[in-house]
């Protein structure tokens, strides 16, 4: 079961400057770790963008969900991150154990030698770098990330798995790809246009939110997945148009107060009511 955001490419672009679209994104990132979400996706939006567009927002978002200990390792010194200190921390917690292990955690690393004697030197946020065993049937390559269960960190006692690291995932995709994909789940637009979340309703969209996961699309500042899409705001709503790519449009938001919600504050809405 797969939770995805999507967000458009024009997101910044209302923003003053770096600093502050950097800060922006940071709420989204921000947003996607306090509601477990598992995959990020920019989606192109060209007529929307200003001057910080895909590959800056794809590249501030993958810093912001990176662990801070392996940020450098993977990210170096890049011109999109010279305002990377504005963002807010994640605080993502090591994930516990299971059975017999609760007492140990599961941590990202990443690859930085492969020695002699099957053995590996991997940063995890420990002393680093720490010298692993590679498990049987793992092939491993420099710059690989994979996940590292620690026992202890003082002294340190670790073991590298074959698993995938757990983490948030940040992709570039067109819109149309990223809702086609097999565990895209329900999908879900937001717009101030769409259908109202009630009650009688809430139920029943979380129970099918819970069994088959979700892909939920937000719009950008002064533009709206309704134009986004080609389409006005009564044409979303109605079968074979372009609105009907998504299983429903929600207005999370309903009687809103202000004439336009930014897309970071669409997601704590929405987010939270999707999440209960």
């Amino acid at each position: 079961m797969t939770r995805t955001v999507l967000i458009p490419s024009s997101l910044t672009r209302e923003t003053e400057n770096m600093r502050m679209a950097t800060l922006k994104i940071g709420y989204i990132a921000r947003a996607a770790a306090i509601f477990n979400i598992d995959r990020i996706c920019v989606f192109p939006d060209p007529p929307g963008e200003g001057d910080l567009g895909m590959e800056f927002i794809s590249t501030v978002l993958g810093y912001a969900v990176t662990p801070p200990y392996l940020r450098k390792e993977i990210w170096g010194q890049r011109p999109e991150l010279a305002y990377a200190g504005v963002l807010p921390p994640l605080r993502i917690l090591p994930q516990a154990g299971s059975g017999s292990e609760d007492s140990e955690s599961l941590r990202q690393g990443i690859v930085t030698q492969v020695g002699p004697d099957n053995r590996v030197w991997v940063i995890c946020g420990l002393q680093s770098p720490i010298s692993l065993t590679i498990p049987p049937n793992m092939d491993v390559v420099d710059g690989q990330r994979v996940s590292v269960r620690v026992s202890s960190e003082k002294p340190v006692r670790a073991r590298l798995l074959t698993d995938s690291p757990s983490r948030i995932l940040v992709e570039t995709i067109d819109l149309e790809s990223a809702l086609q994909r097999n565990d895209a789940g329900i999908r879900i637009a937001t717009s101030r246009h769409g259908n109202l979340l009630q009650n009688k309703n809430l139920i029943g969209l979380i129970n099918r939110v819970n069994r088959e996961g979700m892909t939920v699309a937000f719009g950008a500042p002064g533009r709206g997945l309704p134009t986004i899409l080609g389409s006005s705001p009564k044409e979303i709503l109605e079968p074979h148009t372009r609105g009907s790519k998504f299983d429903c449009w929600l207005n999370t938001i309903p009687n809103q107060s202000s004439e336009t919600v930014r897309t970071e504050e669409a997601m704590i809405a929405s987010l939270a009511l999707l999440s209960l």
